[in-house]
């Protein structure tokens, strides 16, 4: 990867990241509009769906064979679970934390699950959660906790 490639990566995903609050900030409007976080993330997943759908047909993405897909692992369809289960939580929590304090939360707790897996090898190579990389998760951890505390009046 080139530095300019590096860095249009690099900005994708802090534009990505920027928008993750608004998604659950809107998703926990919807909620209180209609019946609830749990509607307003199917409402999510459905209009995304579609979205994603219609992506597929305009770029011409092939599907993969019965086959290809008869292979696969059963872990291999989490990543949609964990997916509902974050934009369901962030939704229902999102009006009682602030988006501030959702995020960071959910920074860190990314932080911390990716350093295990990382540090175990789950579907990689092993890369140890050394005395750096532990550091910077506490340094998130201290940053949460000055986001989650009290507004001053």
């Amino acid at each position: 990867m080139t530095a300019i490639q590096l860095a249009g990566a690099v900005l994708a995903v802090v534009v990505v990241g920027a928008l993750l609050p608004l998604q659950a900030l809107v998703n926990a409007r919807l909620g209180q509009d209609t019946s609830g976080p749990l509607f307003a993330s199917f409402v999510s997943f459905l209009v995304g769906t579609v979205l994603l759908g219609a992506a597929m047909i305009a770029t011409r993405t092939p599907l993969p064979s019965r086959e290809a897909i008869a292979s696969l692992p059963a872990w291999s369809w989490t990543g949609g679970v964990v997916g509902a289960v974050f934009v369901l939580t962030a939704t229902g929590l999102v009006p009682r934390l602030g988006a501030a304090a959702l995020i960071c939360l959910a920074v860190f707790g990314q932080l911390v699950g990716s350093l295990l897996l990382d540090h175990y090898g789950v579907l990689h190579a092993p890369r140890a959660a050394d005395l750096p990389r532990i550091a910077g998760a506490v340094l998130v951890a201290v940053g949460a906790l000055l986001v989650l505390r009290p507004a001053s009046p």
